[in-house]
C-alpha cells in the first residue's frame, strides 16, 4: 500500500512505539502555553544569573522542525502557529529506557507535547529543559528537506498545508487576512451598515457577467446555479426597506483559473440608500486608510518590483481618459470601431467585428491600460454595454455612472 520506503520506516516506528506502550496518536492532550506565550513570560530567564528556573514546570507542544542528536543528549527545535523554540532532553532527564526509545523513533515532522522549566544552554538559547514527552502525532509522510523547503509552486498551491508547515509567512498571510475581514465588518458596522448572509443557490445566475457552476435540487426537481454574485438579493433588501447592508461571502464561476482568478473566492458586496457612487469610492478610501492603519503598514508598499502608494485621494479617472492617459490611444481611435479593430490586429490582438463599441473599448482597456495601473485608481464612468445593473448617467446615456477600483 506505501510504495515509499521512508513512509514504511515511519509507519514501522510508530508500530514500535505502540509496542512499547506509547500510543502514537494519543487523545486528550492539553497544552499550558503557546510557544510564543512560554517565551514571553519566561522571559527573565535571559537576564538572571542562575540562567534557569527549575521551579517551573510547564507544557508546550509543537511540530519538531530540526533534530540534533548529540550522544546521551538531544536538542530539537518545535514550532507551534505562534513561534519556535530550541528543547533539550537527555538520558538523565526523562530516564534511559525512554530517551533510547525516542532517540530511535523520534523524526523531523513528529507533534510532541513537552513538559519542563526554562533554561539557557551553555551557547546562550532559550530552551525548555524536557523532563516529560509525550508524542502527540508520529508522522508518516517526511517533510520537505528543511534548507529548500517547498519551492515547487504547482506544489505550494495544491498542498497548502505542507506549504504553512514549510513557510511560515504563510500562516502569517493566514492569520492577517482573519484580521483585514474582521477589521473590514467592524468598519462597515460602525457606519451603520448589517451585516446579512443571502441564498448560495440561485433560480437565475444573475448579478454579474459569468459562467455559473450548475447543479440540481432533488426535492424540487429543479435547476440551481450556484451564485456568481449577491448583488440581486442584497438589492432585493433595499427594496424591503434596509438602508446600509453587506455581505461577506463566497461566489463561484465556473471559469479559468490563473494567479489572480479562482472558480470559488471570497468578495464584500455592499448597497447603501440615499449615496452615490462618488460616497462609495469616499467610503473605498477611507477603508484602506483604516486597514493600512490598523495593520501598521506604511502608506507606500512594496509588491515584486512595483511600490505602491496608497495615501489619499485616490486617482479618479474615466474610462476614456484612462485610455488615452494609460493607453497612449488618440479619441479618433477610441471612438471609432474600425479604427480601434485595425489597431488590436495590427498588434497582434483577436479582434471580434461583431462586439459593439463598449465591448471594444473593454478590449482596448484590457491591453493597453489595466497593467499600467500600479497606485490605487478609481475607473469611472464606464461604457453602458458592459455594465449590467449599473446606472445610466443623465449627462451622457452611453455611460453608467460605475467605477472599479484598479491596485
Amino acid at each position: 500500500m506505501f510504495d515509499n520506503v521512508l513512509e514504511q520506516q515511519r509507519i514501522a516506528k510508530a508500530t514500535e512505539l505502540k509496542t512499547a506502550g506509547f500510543n502514537p496518536y494519543p487523545h486528550f492532550l492539553q497544552k499550558e502555553l503557546s510557544i510564543k506565550e512560554f517565551k514571553n513570560k519566561f522571559a527573565y530567564i535571559t537576564q538572571n544569573d542562575e540562567k534557569r528556573d527549575e521551579n517551573v514546570f510547564v507544557s508546550i507542544a509543537g511540530r519538531i522542525k530540526l533534530l540534533r542528536i548529540a550522544g546521551k543528549s538531544i536538542f530539537a527545535n518545535i514550532e507551534d502557529e505562534s513561534e519556535n523554540v530550541q528543547i533539550y532532553f537527555s538520558k538523565d532527564s526523562i530516564g534511559e529506557e525512554q530517551f533510547n526509545l525516542f532517540k530511535k523513533n523520534l523524526e523531523v515532522g513528529d507533534i510532541i507535547l513537552a513538559k519542563g522549566y526554562p533554561f539557557l544552554t551553555k551557547m546562550g538559547e532559550f530552551s525548555l529543559h524536557i523532563s516529560k514527552l509525550t508524542l502527540a502525532t508520529k508522522s508518516i509522510v517526511p517533510l520537505p528537506e528543511k534548507f529548500h523547503g517547498l519551492t515547487d509552486i504547482e506544489q505550494r498551491y495544491r498542498k497548502r498545508y505542507v506549504d504553512m508547515i514549510m513557510n511560515t509567512d504563510v500562516r502569517k498571510d493566514f492569520f492577517t487576512r482573519s484580521k483585514i475581514v474582521s477589521l473590514i465588518r467592524h468598519f462597515f458596522e460602525n457606519k451603520g451598515f448589517l451585516e446579512v448572509e443571502t441564498p448560495m443557490m440561485h433560480p437565475i445566475a444573475g448579478g454579474a457577467n459569468a459562467k455559473p457552476f450548475v447543479t440540481f435540487h432533488n426535492a424540487l426537481g429543479v435547476e440551481r446555479f450556484l451564485r456568481i454574485a449577491p448583488e440581486l438579493h442584497l438589492k432585493r433588501l433595499i427594496v424591503g426597506g434596509f438602508e446600509a447592508v453587506f455581505e461577506i461571502n463566497r461566489c463561484f464561476r465556473n471559469e479559468g483559473m490563473d494567479l489572480t482568478h479562482n472558480p470559488e473566492f471570497t468578495t464584500i458586496e455592499f448597497y447603501w440608500a440615499y449615496h452615490n457612487y462618488k460616497d462609495l469610492m469616499d467610503l473605498t478610501e477611507e477603508l484602506f486608510a483604516l486597514l493600512l492603519k490598523e495593520l501598521k503598514l506604511e502608506s507606500k508598499i512594496k509588491f515584486d518590483d512595483k511600490t505602491i502608494d496608497f495615501s489619499k485621494p485616490f486617482e479618479r479617472i474615466s474610462y476614456k481618459e484612462a485610455l488615452e492617459k494609460y493607453g497612449n490611444l488618440s479619441k479618433e481611435i477610441i471612438e471609432n470601431k474600425e479604427q480601434i479593430l485595425n489597431k488590436l490586429k495590427s498588434d497582434g490582438f483577436e479582434a471580434n467585428e461583431r462586439l459593439d463599441l463598449g465591448h471594444l473599448q473593454a478590449e482596448l482597456f484590457d491591453h493597453y491600460v489595466e497593467d499600467k495601473l500600479i497606485n490605487p485608481t478609481f475607473i469611472i464612468d464606464f461604457p453602458i454595454s458592459i455594465s449590467p445593473l449599473s446606472r445610466r448617467s443623465e449627462k451622457d446615456e452611453n455611460i453608467a455612472e460605475r467605477f472599479e477600483l484598479f491596485i
